[in-house]
């Protein structure tokens, strides 16, 4: 097998969680354009709707689904309409996520369960549906985003229940490769570091502190993640599982 072949994805059949914005949407489009047919489930229809159509323009078919991660029946419902209409799932990102900068103390307790409702059993609900034709078929990549606050403590901005969070599916994935391997079914974590998306956005004013911490001295750009879901989506990465991959400029390396 040649090194292109080895990390082609041609034909294969995706879907991305909250990909109607940020990093999400980035890398929707990055497996529409190595090939895939990509399923967009967002809680914004209007915004997967979008970007459905940039994905039909490429060439490749696109399905747009409203779905909230953290009800079991709308994710149950979206994968159903998912192998409805592409007929098998060949890889999964759970991208979906929230984040409440705050400090413990103060957190609410409605927040806290927002937070691990989204990152942590989101993830779980939708890796649950996507096992569901993974494991009769055999194979499949799932690609879930956690982030390096999965294994760092952040500074200066608080947020202690996102990094449980994220601790949480880093984790959760290791376990579903151990128990989903049998089956040829690969469960892998990519984990961002400090990125220019929507969601950083709100802590805009940090952006110069968090650089001063990065050994590249800068946030990442969502395209830089790509070449990383790639890899994980595709054959080069068939001994892979239980991995995570942390992309964060040196960060965590310090």
């Amino acid at each position: 097998m040649s090194v292109s072949e080895l990390f082609s994805i041609q034909g294969k059949k995706a879907v991305v969680t909250g990909a109607g914005r940020g990093i999400g949407k980035v890398l929707a489009l990055a497996l529409a354009e190595a090939g895939c047919d990509v399923s967009i489930i967002d809680i914004n229809l209007e915004n997967a709707i979008m970007v459905a159509a940039d994905i039909e323009k490429m060439g490749c078919r696109a399905l747009a689904l409203k779905a909230d991660v953290t009800r079991a029946t709308e994710i149950k419902k979206a994968f159903e309409d998912i192998v409805r209409e592409f007929g098998r799932l060949d890889i999964c990102v759970n991208n979906a996520g929230v984040c409440i900068n705050e400090a413990a103390e103060e957190t609410p307790e409605e927040h806290y369960d927002q937070i691990v409702d989204t990152n942590l059993k989101g993830v779980f609900l939708c890796c649950q549906e996507a096992a569901k034709t993974m494991l009769p078929q055999k194979s499949g990549s799932i690609i879930n985003i956690a982030s390096m606050s999965g294994t760092i403590s952040n500074f200066p901005q608080k947020h202690a229940h996102y990094n449980a969070s994220k601790a949480g599916v880093i984790l959760l994935s290791k376990c579903l490769a151990v128990e989903w391997a049998p089956y040829s079914v690969r469960v892998n974590t990519l984990s961002p570091g400090y990125t220019r998306t929507e969601l950083t956005g709100a802590s805009k004013h940090l952006w110069s502190q968090w650089e001063t911490l990065i050994p590249i001295k800068r946030l990442a750009e969502p395209k830089e993640f790509i070449g990383a879901v790639i890899y994980l989506a595709s054959d080069a990465s068939s001994y892979t599982t239980g991995s995570d991959i942390i992309v964060d400029g040196g960060y965590t390396a310090r």
